[in-house]
């Protein structure tokens, strides 16, 4: 079975915990979930994007959503079913075609044309990166915190570990950068 990135996403944030496993997520709380799990590594998806997915995957079979009416309003709440399941456990064990990520960094983009501007506007420009990948990493840090070391999802706090490693290997090298360009322009 061919399915997106995106879907894979979702089928592991419905299988993450019990709660999404016993009573499901709703699309709202599944884009909730992604922005504060997905962003640090992978691209959150859009709502419509996550809803389109979730189609995709009640067709399939992967999901099972059940209503919930309260007054006017419809709630559909999504859980993981035994195939879905199934199909992330294949995908995991399957070998990663590629594994290294394309990098699409908007700052190393414009970095790459520092020579069309003046070296004090690429210094601004990685300072104030820099005050960014701070407050990204801060961001990341509580993630981490709140994790603990809960046993369920401990795989989720090596994620976290990882991108914390990540943003100081990422400050290291645009501070390097800042230093360059502040002695040699």
């Amino acid at each position: 079975m061919n399915l997106s990135m995106t879907s894979y996403a979702l089928l592991g944030l419905l299988a993450f915990d019990d709660m999404s496993q016993t009573t499901g997520l709703t699309g709202y709380e599944l884009k909730q979930r992604a922005d504060r799990t997905l962003k640090f590594y992978w691209t959150s998806p859009a709502m419509s994007q996550i809803y389109t997915e979730l189609d995709k995957l009640l067709e399939r079979d992967l999901v099972h959503a059940v209503e919930h009416v309260e007054g006017r309003r419809t709630t559909r709440r999504f859980r993981i079913s035994d195939e879905g399941r199934s199909q992330v456990e294949r995908w995991l064990s399957a070998p990663v075609d590629d594994p290294f990520p394309v990098l699409k960094h908007p700052v190393a983009l414009r970095l790459l044309m520092g020579h069309l501007t003046s070296a004090e506007h690429v210094q601004e420009m990685l300072e104030d990166y820099l005050i960014r990948l701070a407050d990204r990493r801060r961001e990341l840090e509580t993630v981490r915190e709140l994790l603990g070391d809960v046993e369920e999802v401990r795989y989720a706090a090596r994620v976290a570990e990882w991108g914390l490693s990540y943003y100081d290997s990422e400050r290291e090298i645009v501070e390097r950068i800042r230093r360059d360009v502040e002695e040699r322009g």
